[in-house]
């Protein structure tokens, strides 16, 4: 099962809409003058849902082999989120957490609302990843009047969704942790203050003599 959704991450301010005219070209109906740009970066997430039968005895081997393999076609990897759905704690979860592992996961708290409920004795495994694109892009459109280029912002734009490594953060973005590390902060500081200047040596001195 696959639901998928998708969020603007950034709400453009510039007020541009795109039109067809009759050869299928695409122009700008309403130009944009700002310098904000309208090509925005659109995140979109899907969710796979897998049922593995455990319980208190937690996955027996075949049941952790069949989600060995579905984590495999759905081709589980960085950026994926895997999450357990179940309605009272169990020792599958473990058992999950420790599949997850293999493909260089960690599970994560909570789950996503999925259609259906869980089984009695079921345990709900949930792969969410997210994707970003600027759609419409690239777009050369033709501007006749005074206004920012259609185009403008793709660029960077779309390197933005193609580069980060959740997309998600373009919508929700990160939450501090509260601490810092002490010890990281103050080894640059060292570093800055125990560098001696580069004025209090000696000058290179240099001769005109020799040479061709």
């Amino acid at each position: 099962m696959v639901r998928s959704k998708s969020l603007v991450a950034v709400i453009a301010f510039g007020a541009a809409v795109s039109a067809c005219n009759g050869g299928g070209q695409r122009v700008e109906a309403v130009p944009n003058r700002l310098l904000d740009s309208v090509n925005q970066p659109v995140v979109e997430r899907s969710d796979f849902v897998f049922d593995v039968s455990g319980g208190d005895a937690g996955l027996a081997a075949s049941e952790k082999e069949r989600l060995r393999e579905w984590f495999k076609t759905v081709g589980l990897g960085y950026g994926d989120r895997v999450f357990v759905d179940e309605p009272n704690p169990t020792r599958s979860r473990a058992d999950i957490a420790r599949v997850t592992a293999e493909f260089g996961l960690l599970l994560s708290e909570g789950a996503p609302v999925t259609a259906g409920s869980v089984r009695p004795g079921s345990s709900r495994v949930v792969v969410s990843r997210s994707t970003a694109h600027v759609p419409g892009c690239p777009n050369w459109s033709p501007t006749a009047t005074s206004a920012t280029g259609s185009n403008y912002g793709c660029a960077i734009n779309s390197n933005l969704a193609a580069m980060i490594a959740d997309p998600a953060d373009l919508v929700l973005g990160q939450s501090g942790s509260g601490t810092g590390d002490a010890t990281a902060t103050a080894k640059a500081i060292k570093v800055y203050r125990d560098k001696a200047p580069s004025g209090t040596g000696a000058l290179k001195s240099e001769s005109s003599k020799g040479g061709n």
